[in-house]
């Protein structure tokens, strides 16, 4: 009994250590590759090394090291939640993740319907993918979401998903969506191809735009305390009292709230176009037509 508790104390320890050791690498990774500077600084997503490709060079970006730190934060995440879990909920750890899946199964039912009643967890990956890459800027990290060819990596799996569920019916069927009504043919086929680009770039600008707007505000405090404070003789005058707290409120909204945000509407974009795609009467119509042959 004593070395099953020690066991699952041990795996406890392991699960929290996936937590909170990516972050830690994450942070002393930039430590070790961000040189000094002084001034206002916004760039994107730093390369770290390229590998040679046949075709094309590979560059692996801040953006593809943060997402699988988040990963890896996720799974241990998961992992701690639903060790040692049990038909009946004991443990705070299990509510939490029975609170989980409860409310995204029933936001996926009531989104799509019983029919995408599996979607999720992949639903559930997908806030849980966003969410936690928008709050790495908390720790002063780059956000894997200020990054277009993430986020458009994510719309193109999510095109390829609405295009998946427009065929079931075959391609006759997938083909006469664009011609209803025939007059608008045109604007249908562009706005196919025009969903996986607002999902992209409305997560990536949502979250990138709060990032810069963070950095210059910060920037205006700081010059505001010295030409305020400037003057006072001392040390005192080096101190940029307005950067005391007011960033972090800001923070707080840009970072969390609206990084929190973004995640829930490219979620709820995400199930709406999928359920919205798929021809549901025709499926089901040719499905009993086939069942009473």
């Amino acid at each position: 009994m004593e070395n099953d508790k020690q066991r699952f104390r041990l795996l406890d320890t392991v699960y929290i250590a996936m937590m909170i050791l990516p972050v830690l690498c994450g942070i002393i990774l930039k430590i070790l590759t961000t040189p000094l500077s002084e001034g206002i600084s916004i760039s994107g997503a730093k390369i770290f090394f390229t590998i040679k490709m046949p075709i094309q060079d590979l560059p692996i970006t801040e953006s593809q090291v943060h997402s699988w730190l988040v990963m890896i934060s996720i799974t241990g995440l998961c992992l701690f939640l639903t060790h040692g879990i049990k038909e009946k909920a004991d443990t705070k750890r299990q509510h939490i993740a029975e609170w989980i899946v409860e409310n995204t199964q029933k936001l996926v039912n009531g989104n799509m319907g019983e029919y995408f009643s599996g979607f999720a967890p992949f639903i559930a990956a997908v806030l849980g993918l966003s969410a936690f890459s928008s709050l790495l800027a908390l720790f002063g990290l780059y956000a894997p979401t200020s990054d277009v060819n993430v986020t458009a990596g994510w719309a193109i799996l999510v095109f390829f998903l609405i295009t998946y569920y427009k065929m079931k019916c075959g391609p006759v069927v997938y083909a006469k969506s664009f011609a209803d009504p025939p007059l608008l043919t045109p604007l249908n086929i562009i706005s196919e191809f025009a969903t996986p680009l607002s999902m992209a770039f409305r997560h990536y600008g949502n979250v990138l735009s709060g990032s810069v707007i963070s950095v210059l505000l910060a920037a205006g405090l700081q010059g505001l305390s010295a030409m305020v404070f400037g003057k006072i003789p001392g040390f005192l005058s080096e101190i940029p009292f307005f950067q005391i707290g007011i960033p972090a409120v800001l923070s707080i909204y840009f970072d969390v709230f609206s990084g929190l945000l973004q995640a829930y509407i490219f979620a709820m974009l995400t199930m709406l176009y999928v359920a919205g795609a798929f021809p549901a009467d025709e499926y089901f119509r040719r499905k009993a037509l086939n069942k009473s042959k």
